[in-house]
Parts: structure tokens; sequence; C-alpha cells
């Protein structure tokens, strides 16, 4: 072992700097905070080259009095706190008071303050830990904090940063999450003498996600306000069917600082199970509010981690807030159809002219290209037209209007094509019409007699006559809607008595409904008794695994005993099950079992939930009767859980009658 040296204090310095400072990022972290802790409500950013060459920050905080500015770049120097007892019960973002003395140790620093308190304002500025001059100046109240070659003086820790934009893109993430924990403070960011961001500070949330993540981004939430033991939570949180890969999204604020916590991504993650597709993960923006003494934020130099004296409190705010405002304010899905813009004459006509050199005077022409909506392939009416004539061709490119050279094109065409004696016939065939009491079709038509008609009113309706079934009236509580038919096998067609199509998958509707029922009833549902028991041969960590989860196996519907030797014999299973899906199906929960012993028995419950329902729920692409697909519409527009599939995908999708028109060139 060497000679123990005590360091010489710049040395150090630089060390601890090393802990607060890693790149421009800390930097501005660190000193965002100091001003909001100063009361600023309006903060501008400005950084050159990724914030490595130029930094400045400027607030209109309470500044700095000019007998503390050279204490505040000293080590453990801070206004936050006072004694021991401050540490249990931080308020502020700020409190370590170490910031300023390890920026000033590695970079060139001069800081502008004035407080309210005093006429005048300081200069001061401190390069590499050593003051250099300080002095009056006349400035606004607040504080400008500028910062120049960061790791000037550390030539190891400068070769680590990485490239500008990296660096930039870094800083710009920091300024993101602190503006979205503050919305009643106006940020503006400049990077590269271009504005990048600037938020209102109006005090509303969603303005400042509009501002950070896009309109796009803002869409896909929903809010959360809930309150449960004292703790608060509200923000926003993204709908189960815009899951994202990843949780880099996942913005969590607590007492107003930028955190990451397990137990709030956990519980997130519980909320939203059973709807969100598998390997997906909410966005958020969530603030909790809760006891400064209940939390402990004095973990790491970053601030970033946190810890709480009971995790259990925080677990459950969060999942019942995320929980009841996906119940309340989650919708279904809504189709956004795409339009084509259809050329005008004059811009169809141009394109034929112009689009090709070869289709001038004097070169071989060919035929044009025409950009059809919906479609790549060239209508019949220009792709018959006799591109072979340069007699033609020259025609329409001398002519001097372009939308008569159009009309010319349609007129050459209409004589080649459709002979003025034909006349194209519709392919449509003529159907009858079938049509309905139109006291059902009204919301406000609740008369008992209709009440008492509706169920053979249904029973008629439901029939077919021919070819052609026979459109049916459903009348839930007073949502209206039509059974319009099914499409491809699969998607269960409904119109709705606000103008919209919905279309629903039968599989996932299905398995939902089913899956829902099961989690109610644990075992005490529709369970029947196997005409034949069923006898299933596991390997030895399967058998174990059933044999110890016996009572388990029983509560959510099957009846199994230790048959000796590594088997099992089942005596009644779930009535949703096919007796010939009863030894598959305990094969897979005894396997799964065994795969996965250190889950809870509820998450064990829930998984054979999953197995069974998927099992049992009607198949896309078999055939249903309409009495199946009507009894399904009807549980999804009367139960507003039967939103996902127990595997996340939605369960239906609006197509309002506005997007259809939208292609139709109605709207």
């Amino acid at each position: 072992m060497g000679k123990i040296n005590v360091l010489d204090k710049h040395t150090a310095e630089l060390i601890a700097a090393g802990e607060v400072v890693e790149r421009p990022s800390s930097v501005v972290k660190e000193l965002l905070e100091n001003s909001i802790d100063a009361g600023a409500d309006k903060i501008t950013v400005e950084i050159r080259r990724g914030g490595i060459d130029f930094l400045r920050i400027t607030d209109n905080g309470s500044g700095i009095l000019k007998d503390d500015i050279r204490n505040a770049f000293k080590r453990n120097a801070t206004s936050k706190i006072s004694e021991e007892s401050d540490l249990e019960r931080i308020l502020t973002l700020g409190f370590r008071g170490e910031a300023l003395a390890s920026i000033s140790s590695v970079s060139k620093v001069q800081i502008i303050t004035k407080s309210k308190e005093e006429p005048d304002g300081t200069a001061y500025v401190i390069e590499g830990g050593e003051e250099k001059s300080f002095e009056d100046a006349g400035c606004p109240d607040g504080t400008t904090f500028i910062m120049r070659e960061l790791f000037y003086n550390v030539p190891a820790r400068f070769k680590f940063l990485k490239k500008d934009v990296a660096e930039g893109n870094s800083v710009s993430g920091v300024i993101d999450r602190i503006a979205l924990s503050h919305p009643e403070i106006s940020f503006t960011f400049i990077r590269d003498d271009k504005k990048v961001l600037q938020t209102s500070g109006d005090g509303k949330l969603l303005s400042v996600i509009y501002s950070v993540y896009g309109r796009d981004f803002a869409k896909t939430l929903i809010p959360v306000n809930y309150e449960l033991d004292g703790i608060k939570v509200h923000g926003y949180i993204s709908k189960p069917v815009n899951g994202r890969p990843n949780r880099r999204m996942q913005n969590v604020f607590i007492n107003g600082r930028f955190v990451k916590s397990n137990t709030v991504s956990m519980a997130m993650q519980e909320a939203c199970k059973n709807s969100i597709m598998v390997g997906k993960f909410p966005s958020c923006v969530l603030n909790i509010e809760m006891s400064a003494e209940a939390v402990d934020v004095n973990v790491h130099p970053s601030k970033i981690e946190v810890r709480f004296i009971n995790e259990r409190p925080v677990f459950d705010a969060v999942y019942h807030g995320v929980k009841s405002s996906l119940l309340k304010n989650d919708t279904r899905k809504e189709v956004v159809l795409e339009q084509t813009r259809q050329l005008n004459p004059f811009e169809l006509a141009n394109r034929v002219i112009k689009d090709k050199p070869e289709n001038m005077p004097g070169s071989k022409p060919i035929a044009p290209k025409i950009s059809v909506p919906l479609k790549s392939e060239i209508p019949p009416i220009f792709s018959e037209l006799d591109f072979n004539s340069e007699k033609k061709v020259s025609k329409v490119a001398d002519s001097v209007s372009p939308f008569r050279a159009y009309k010319n094109i349609l007129k050459t065409a209409g004589e080649k094509i459709l002979p003025k004696e034909e006349k194209p016939k519709s392919s449509v065939p003529e159907q009858t019409l079938h049509t309905v009491p139109e006291q059902l079709i009204s919301n406000n038509s609740e008369s008992e007699k209709t009440k008492a008609e509706l169920p053979t009113l249904r029973a008629e309706f439901g029939k077919t006559d021919g070819q052609h079934k026979i459109s049916t009236i459903i009348d839930k509580d007073k949502n209206t809607f039509r059974y319009i038919g099914e499409a491809m096998d699969t998607y269960i067609i409904v119109e709705t008595d606000n103008n919209k199509i919905v279309l629903i998958d039968k599989h996932a509707a299905h398995e939902r409904i089913i899956f829902e029922k099961l989690k109610r009833e644990k075992g005490r549902g529709s369970v029947q008794m196997l005409l034949v028991p069923v006898t299933v041969t596991l390997d030895a960590d399967e058998y174990n695994s059933a044999i110890e989860h016996l009572d388990m196996l029983k509560e959510v519907g099957f009846d199994v005993e230790d048959f000796g030797g590594n088997s099992i014999i089942v005596r009644s299973a779930p009535s949703y099950l096919r007796d010939t899906d009863v030894e598959e199906t305990v094969l897979e929960i005894c396997s799964h079992i065994a795969d996965n012993r250190k889950e809870v028995i509820s998450e064990h419950m829930e998984w054979i939930y999953h197995n069974i329902s998927c099992r049992s729920a009607i198949k896309a692409g078999n055939k249903s009767t309409a009495k199946e697909l009507i009894d399904i519409a009807e549980t999804v527009f009367s139960d507003d859980t039967i939103r996902y599939c127990p595997h996340g995908r939605p369960v239906c999708i609006e197509l309002s009658k506005y997007e259809i028109e939208k292609q139709f060139g109605r709207a």
C-alpha cells in the first residue's frame, strides 16, 4: 500500500465537482432549480455548441444579495437548509450547496445579479475556482448566469463529453422535464441562436405538454386527478392503445421534482394491465404531492432517486388514480382516414403536358402518369388513349389553356371508350329494403310497450330474407344502435345513434367478456363436471406445482386431484372450455406455474383467466350466428370496461360520419 496523501483543496474540489457536474445538462439542471427556488416565473436558457462553449440562464427571481455572492460559490453554502432537521422536510429543489462551487471549479463563470432589496446589481467573475473580478453593475431584478468553456482545466473529463448535438439534446431533455413540472413558469430555450421551446407559464399542464411533445402526443392523453390517504396524484396518462415500447416517456414528479421511481412505474403498469399490449408501457406526466417527511430526496447528488418511508400508500394512490382515469376517460379508438386531394382540371392538364419532357412536341410521346386517390393505376379513361399519335399530343401541348387541353383529352377519351349509344350499367343489384318500427330508432321512445316488444322485434329482425340479412335495431339503456352485419367473418358492424360506424373484433370482445366474468365469478360461476375425467401427465416440476396449488386451481374452476405417478386427474372445468381443450389448458397452466414460481397467487390466477378466455372465445374467421354477434355487441355497448382484450388489443374502433364523408368529398 502506497503512502496516504491529503489532497489539496483544488484537487479535492475537482473530484467533488465530478459528482455534480457531469456534462452541460447537469449545469442546466442545477441552475434551473436555483432559479425556481428563487421564485422566478420567467426563465430563459441559451446554449451554443451543446452548452460546452457557452451557456446562459436568465431569470427574474429574487436575486442574490451583494454580501452573499462570494459565499454562494463556497462549497456546502446554501440558503435552503440551516440545520440537520431540515433534511427531513425538504421542499426546495436545491439544498446541498454544491452546484455553484462545482460549476465554477471546472469552467469560466460570470454572474450578474440584483436583489429587490438593493438599488444596484453586482457582476462577479470566477474561473477555475479563482475570483477574477467583483464589481457593481446595472441590471434588472433577478440573476443571469453565464458559463463558458466547460472542463477547460480538466482535459481528462472534457474528452468524455459527447458530440455537440448529443449534449444539446441532453440539455433539451432537462429543460423539457423541468418545464413539465412547473407549468406556472414561462420557459424559453434558445439553441444555437434558434428558439426551440417557449411555454406560456399559464399554469395549464396540457399547454406545456403541447409545447414540449406536440399536438399528436397531447391528443393521446387523458387526465388523472385522484387523492388517497393524503397523497394527491394529478396530471395525464396515455390511453392504453397508445402504449410505447419503453418507459422513456414516463415523466413522474414528486413535489415538483423529477424522479425515477420503480414503485410508481409498477403501479402504472398494474393499472394498465389487461388493457395495454404486452411489451408496451404507458406514457405519462404525473405529479405526486405528498408530505415532505414521507419521502427522502437526499439519496444521490443528482437528486433523481428517492426513497419512500412507506411505498404501499404511494403505489395504491397511483394505481387507483390511473385505473379510475382509464375507466372514466378512455374511449373507443377512432379511425382517421387519410384524405388524398384530387387534382383539379387545371393541375391535371398541366401534369399531362409538363410532367415528362418526353411529352413535349418533337419527342417520342408516352402515356402520362396520373395520380388517382386510393389507387396507383391509371384510370381506364386515360389508359385507352392513343398516345402514339404525335399529332394529338402536339395539339394538346399547343393549346393556350391547360383547362381546354384537359377538356380535349376527356372528349377524345369519351369518343374512344364510351360510345354515345352505350351507357355504363350499374353493378349494384337491386335489393329489397327492410325497415323497422320508427319508434325504436329514437332515443326518446322509452314506452313500456316498446320495451315489452323489444325481444320479439329482435328475434324478428334477426332473421334473414334470401341472401340479404335484415338489419336489427337494439336499444340498450338508451344507447341505440343498429346491427348491420359481419365483415370477413371477424368484424361486427354496427351503426350508432350519433352517426358513427363501429367495427367490433368479435374474438377480442368475446375474450374480454369471458375474462371479466371469470374474474367476477372466481370459480363460483359456471363449472361443468366432465363425463369422462381427464388424466394429465406432467413432468416433475409441473406435477409439484400442480399439487402445491390445488386450492388455486379449484378457485379458478378446475377440480383436480393427485393421481400419482406425476399425473393429476381433472374432474370438472370451467364451462367456457370445450372438453377437447381441458387437457391442453391444464398442461399450460401447470407449466406456467412451474416457470413462474415467484409470482403471487393473484398473478397466476389472472394468467389462467387469460388462457381460458382466449381458448373459449369465438375465433376470428369462423362463422357466427347473428344472435351471437348481437349479444357481443350489446355487451360491448353496455359495459364500458370492455375496451381492450386481455392482451391489450382494442376491442372496437369507431369511424365517424365526418371521416367517411371526407372520402366522398362531402366534407
